[in-house]
């Protein structure tokens, strides 16, 4: 389920995200239908909103390795 509190714009994303620009979210929402960001949208009327929770579980995919597991104290 979707908390709208939880919906960003574009340019809130990239404004709360120094090291991604509007260009790179632009170019990744273009592009999401083969990158796998399409579960962090949504789309009303003309306007696409990003899950901040689905997009970063979608960054946390894009991990070149795995983090390494905590030993348990």
């Amino acid at each position: 389920m979707v908390d709208y509190r939880d919906l960003a714009t574009v340019k809130q994303v990239a404004a709360e995200a120094p090291f991604i620009t509007e260009a790179t979210l632009r170019w990744w929402i273009f592009h999401a239908e083969t990158n796998g960001l399409k579960p962090a949208l949504l789309k009303i009327g003309g306007r696409v909103y990003i899950d901040r929770a689905e997009f970063n579980k979608w960054l946390e995919g894009q991990r070149l390795a795995p983090k390494p597991l905590k030993p348990a104290a």
